[in-house]
């Protein structure tokens, strides 16, 4: 082992991690400037003050509180800066489970942050390489196992070795061999100790066997030739003895030269038949052993494979159970063209948000202010007066009393989605472009109220507060005449949809009918308009609308000499919307959501009419 490596003396994987110890990075300029942060899906997107610094990305609130401490960091080392595909302003930074996203004002600006973010990394990359180069850094060398043929493990037996306890037989191995964990390893050590000793035997048997056969040869070479030289003389007993000898001293000098005299030929051949049965023996007990050892990691093979089966079965519930939340923790969640939401997450969420709202509705109790907003006389609602959109108010109210009033019962392209008591509610399904535009009609009777009051309370914004519940606030953009208006409004958001923002014209007229023995009508309709100073916004989307109040005055004559009373008028409402959400909702949420929520509405307003209407005089 070379000077400069060192390893962990005790074999644990402890403190081998390399070591370093840099400063920040120098050479890099702060970069420092406002970015849009993703919060929560109530506050959406806030500016921020973001700061990059010494390989590190922290946020303020805004420039003026850096002197208070940022409210958060975020270590660029293993940080994951990603482009959003489809938004160009935005960079999300991610270091394990925490992300940040981030939008800049324009994509210029972003690769400016990208750029920014890149080179700190990558200074502090070189630095690293850098120390790595020059610094102290412990490295883990592998160790040899001391069972494996180790050289401080096993010591090495000559070829005289007592091998008594492999004689005994098969049945020599310890029990206890098999109680202690590095057994198997023992046994292979001792294979190995046992092909030396084989190894050697073979080679001296060998060398033995190639000398006796040299000897042999030469000694019948020698012998064919004496018998050729005398093949005719009578053969000599004497001399006959006397050459053998000689050979047999001859053939002993040869093998004396080999280095084979005085082996022990019975005692190597018990020693080599003694470390074959050992060999057998200790094949045998490695059999065995690897048997055990097989039955033990299966074992633990199956309890690892059912431990990931009930990791994995875990991940998939807690997987699930985060799609169901209502809160999905960032933008991409949100409405929009690439929402990572489904319908079904989108519709539930959306109901459970609608649940939330009218829960506070009922809990917290509304105190309505008495107000006493002047009636203007019946005439000034006979005419459209002569503002700039007299013209269309007149084209939308004629257009209403055309085709709002005709009956839809009989009309196929119609269904009646809601039915209670005097309240039927019908809708036509119509898209464009992928965008619901179903146009709803619903009819409803209301007992003690006039056509007259009903479209003042819907029409007057006084009263808006009192019984709209989806407003967030609203006001009057101009007012154009005693009787029109032009309203802007925003709509309470209901995450995941992004919240809707509207701008309407709002008239109130009365339709006197043109014979005696027929009511008179009144009227408010709402449409969109433009003006310039309530121009739309990256805030919400702009919805249009096109919508109608249409009332009627039922009067029965009261008996007797009885003065007329609320108990003998009915109000025949008849209410028209054709909405343009804008936006890219779900088509199935917004059909649910409307016929969950119109029906409510209706209710809800006609109930406040009837309740500020009691006990004061009729408005005819």
């Amino acid at each position: 082992m070379s000077d400069n490596q060192s390893w962990n003396s005790s074999g644990s994987e402890e403190d081998l991690e390399p070591r370093e110890e840099f400063g920040p990075p120098t050479g890099v300029a702060e970069f420092s400037g406002v970015l849009s942060k993703w919060t929560n899906y109530i506050h959406g997107w806030q500016d921020r003050w973001v700061v990059l610094k010494n390989n590190t990305l922290s946020y303020y609130k805004s420039q003026d509180e850096t002197e208070y401490g940022c409210r958060g960091s975020l270590c660029l080392s293993k940080a994951v800066i990603t482009s959003h595909e489809f938004d160009e302003c935005r960079l999300d930074v991610s270091v394990n489970d925490s992300v940040w996203y981030l939008r800049a004002q324009d994509p210029e600006h972003r690769n400016q942050w990208i750029d920014s973010i890149e080179l700190h990394r990558s200074i502090r990359e070189g630095r690293r390489e850098k120390g790595g180069v020059q610094g102290t850094v412990i490295i883990p060398l592998p160790l040899a196992d001391p069972g494996y043929g180790s050289e401080s493990s096993l010591r090495r037996h000559g070829s005289m070795l007592s091998l008594t306890s492999a004689t005994s037989g098969y049945s020599a191995t310890s029990a206890s061999s098999f109680k202690k964990g590095h057994s198997l390893t023992e046994k292979l050590a001792e294979m190995e100790t046992f092909r030396d000793i084989l190894c050697r035997q073979v080679d001296t048997l060998q060398k033995y066997f190639d000398s006796c056969a040299d000897a042999v040869s030469k000694d019948e070479l020698q012998r064919d030739r004496i018998v050729e030289d005398d093949e005719d003389d009578f053969p000599n007993t004497g001399a006959d003895e006397e050459f053998l000898c000689s050979n047999r001293e001859k053939l002993f000098q040869s093998l004396s030269q080999k280095g084979i005299n005085g082996i022990d030929f019975k005692g190597e051949a018990i020693t080599f038949k003694a470390t074959t049965a050992g060999i057998l023996a200790t094949l045998s007990h490695c059999i065995e052993l690897m048997v055990k050892r097989e039955d033990t990691w299966q074992k633990r093979l199956d309890r690892e494979m059912e431990k990931r089966r009930r990791i994995e079965e875990g991940y998939k519930s807690a997987l699930n159970e985060l799609k169901k939340k209502s809160h999905f923790g960032g933008p991409d969640y949100e409405e929009g063209p690439n929402s990572l939401i489904n319908e079904d997450e989108f519709f539930d969420a959306v109901e459970a948000a609608l649940d939330r709202q009218d829960k506070i509705e009922e809990q917290t109790e509304k105190i309505r202010i008495q107000r006493s907003s002047p009636v203007p006389p019946p005439d000034v609602y006979s005419r459209s007066g002569t503002h700039r959109f007299s013209d269309k108010v007149e084209e939308m109210v004629q257009n209403h009393m055309t085709y709002s009033l005709q009956d839809v019962g009989g009309d196929a392209n119609w269904q009646l989605v809601i039915e209670e008591g005097e309240m039927k509610v019908y809708r036509r399904e119509v898209e464009e472009n992928g965008i619901v535009l179903d146009p709803l009609k619903a009819t409803i009777s209301v007992k003690g109220v006039t056509g007259h009051e009903v479209c003042h309370f819907f029409w007057d914004t006084a009263y808006r507060n009192d019984w709209e519940t989806t407003i967030e606030n609203f006001n009057v953009v101009e007012t154009l005449s005693e009787n029109a208006a032009i309203v802007y409004q925003t709509h309470k958001r209901v995450w995941p949809a992004s919240q809707r923002d509207v701008l309407y014209l709002s008239a109130m007229r009365k339709i006197t009918a043109s014979n005696e023995n027929d009511t008179d009508t009144w009227l408010v309709c709402n449409f969109s308009v433009d003006h310039d100073d309530a121009q739309p916004s990256s805030r919400c989307v702009r919805a249009k609308i096109n919508i109608a109040m249409i009332c009627q005055t039922l009067v029965s004559p009261p008996e007797g000499d009885r003065e007329l009373s609320r108990d003998n008028i009915l109000c025949r409402i008849t209410y028209v919307a054709n909405v343009n959400p804008g936006g890219w909702a779900p088509a199935s949420v917004l059909r649910a959501v409307a016929k969950r929520e119109y029906p409510k509405f209706l209710k809800r307003f006609t109930s406040y009419v009837q309740e500020k209407t009691a006990g004061k005089p009729i408005l005819f």
